[in-house]
């Protein structure tokens, strides 16, 4: 099977950045305490999300920076998702006590130096941390830049949506990498999942920005390639909207179902349902 190919969109921060800074300084005072998507976050605490991921990348990636007293690392026992719930809990309680301007201008700041610090990596060299959603031991630079630019889109499309802004980052050029790499959690979709060797599945995003990706069983298991050898068995067709809502948080196939009604399941329907369950983030 061949391989997938490298999603590069390091050259795509400067202008996500901006567009995420213009939509900040666009906001009244009571956009910033808008309820989102997330559900449990206001539109300043995102905000603030967004800053404390590009910092802490800057801290950790550029100045090889990690705090002596081990709060940068999960307690004993304590689970890496709960770790990862607590910091970012932390961090938006602290940072409640910025004005929005402020908080906009640090994130301008931020976004800068990440955008520097991406550009100047070895695409094809080891990540400092794997991408445990796309099934990563261990991950290239290129993937691990492709799921901080997922983080950073898919935030910013939901303060969009939360003050009711029409996007600025739904265009191909902007999307479309942000769904190629949401795409790469395919083969995690598929584990476990019984086919004979050769079957393929295809998920087809429609729209500007969308396109089609392939997963085949293989002696080994499931693995995304770049065209399927023989005719799928099952093919899922959605929207670019409805693809980026379904595979940023976690539910199950009848729940996405239920929300997401334009998704179509053609053929195998058991071999399409795994789609619905994907999850392209750490939740």
């Amino acid at each position: 099977m061949a391989a997938m190919p490298p999603i590069l969109v390091a050259h795509l921060f400067p202008e996500l950045g901006g567009r995420l800074v213009d939509l900040l300084r666009s906001l009244t005072p009571a956009d910033w305490h808008r309820p989102t998507s997330s559900s449990r976050r206001a539109v300043r605490d995102v905000a603030a999300h967004l800053l404390d991921g590009s910092l802490r990348r800057l801290s950790l990636g550029r100045d090889a920076y990690s705090p002596p007293d081990g709060s940068a690392r999960p307690r004993p026992g304590e689970p890496l998702l709960a770790f990862l719930t607590r910091l970012n809990d932390e961090w938006e309680t602290g940072t409640r006590r910025l004005s929005p301007r402020v908080l906009t201008d640090l994130v301008e700041w931020a976004d800068r130096g990440l955008a520097d610090l991406f550009a100047s990596l070895d695409p094809h060299g080891p990540a400092l941390f794997p991408v445990a959603w796309a099934g990563d031991e261990a991950s290239a630079n290129w993937m691990d830049v492709a799921r901080d630019y997922t983080e950073k889109w898919h935030h910013a499309r939901q303060i969009f949506d939360a003050t009711g802004r029409p996007s600025t980052i739904t265009g191909r050029r902007l999307m479309h990498p942000c769904l190629d790499a949401f795409m790469r959690a395919l083969p995690v979709a598929f584990r476990g999942v019984e086919a004979a060797p050769g079957t393929a599945v295809v998920v087809v995003v429609t729209g500007e920005a969308g396109g089609s990706w392939l997963v085949e069983r293989g002696d080994g298991g499931w693995r995304q390639v770049p065209g399927a050898s023989v005719p799928p068995t099952s093919t899922v067709t959605m929207d670019a909207d409805t693809a980026w809502r379904l595979v940023t948080k976690r539910r199950t196939p009848d729940e996405a179902r239920r929300l997401f009604p334009d998704i179509r399941v053609e053929g195998d329907e058991r071999l399409g349902m795994p789609v619905l369950g994907m999850v392209s983030m750490m939740a």
